[in-house]
């Protein structure tokens, strides 16, 4: 059983168009699902959503998507200086002005959280795989690589995860793939907001097979001059678009 596994779109049309191009071409995927922040930081809120919707892509929300649909004072964003909550607040308010009520409705019906039995509920033992945005209890919690195994520990309690069990999030725009005392950990990385230096829009393909659990990370290349253009040509700052070619290393939060 394989799974494509999407994450921190942000609004980011063409890159999602090209992911989901990308998928399409994997025969051997079952379904795709989507792990919220739909919105944000690009001018392409609504179309994204409906996209989404339109192919019956389920997810789970993120914190950009609960705050944008509940009209909250702000995205629950983490920031690492002024500049960067400065255009923080401005992507916020240029996004809540844009989505339209359909798109509002449709990320205030987001689940916070999708749990999966790949094979089947009908017998025990069978791994489970759990999707959440940022993590099991909290949308504002930063699951990085870097969080020592203890953490992730307690993060699996919290999920209610055993052995052989899988948990997949996004949030930080950086993949990676942890298995602490047989459960394991993955971030799917970001399709329209990657943070770690490579341009291109990342996912992840899960497989559950006889061997247990095995992921690989996707990059696909995008029209990002595209994204780009459309960001300088619309009222949100430029900045957002030197970010996106960039692959996340100019000073700009996420």
């Amino acid at each position: 059983m394989r799974y494509a596994l999407i994450s921190d779109v942000h609004a980011n049309l063409p890159a999602l168009e090209a992911v989901l191009a990308d998928i399409d071409r994997r025969s051997d995927v079952v379904a795709a699902y989507h792990l919220g922040d739909l919105v944000g930081y690009a001018p392409w809120p609504n179309e994204t959503a409906h996209l989404l919707h339109e192919r019956s892509i389920s997810g789970v929300s993120g914190n950009y998507d609960s705050t944008v649909a509940t009209d909250y004072k702000n995205c629950g964003c983490r920031y690492e200086d002024p500049r960067q909550e400065e255009l923080s607040h401005l992507s916020y308010d240029w996004t809540r002005a844009h989505v339209s009520p359909e798109t509002k409705r449709l990320l205030g019906g987001l689940p916070f959280q999708i749990v999966i039995r790949p094979w089947g509920g009908h017998t025990t033992g069978t791994p489970r795989l759990t999707l959440v945005h940022a993590h099991p209890t909290s949308n504002l919690i930063y699951v990085e690589a870097t969080r020592p195994d203890a953490f992730l520990g307690k993060m699996g309690a919290d999920a209610m995860m055993e052995r052989g069990d899988v948990i997949v999030f996004g949030h930080t725009h950086v993949p990676f793939h942890r298995a602490v005392d047989g459960r394991h950990f993955i971030n799917a990385g970001s399709v329209g907001r990657p943070k770690d230096g490579d341009w291109r829009a990342c996912y992840a393909v899960l497989e559950f097979n006889a061997r247990g659990v095995e992921v690989e990370f996707i990059r696909v290349a995008y029209d990002v001059e595209r994204a780009a253009r459309s960001i300088i040509e619309s009222t949100l700052p430029d900045d957002f678009a030197e970010y996106l070619r960039a692959g996340g290393k100019s000073p700009v939060n996420a």
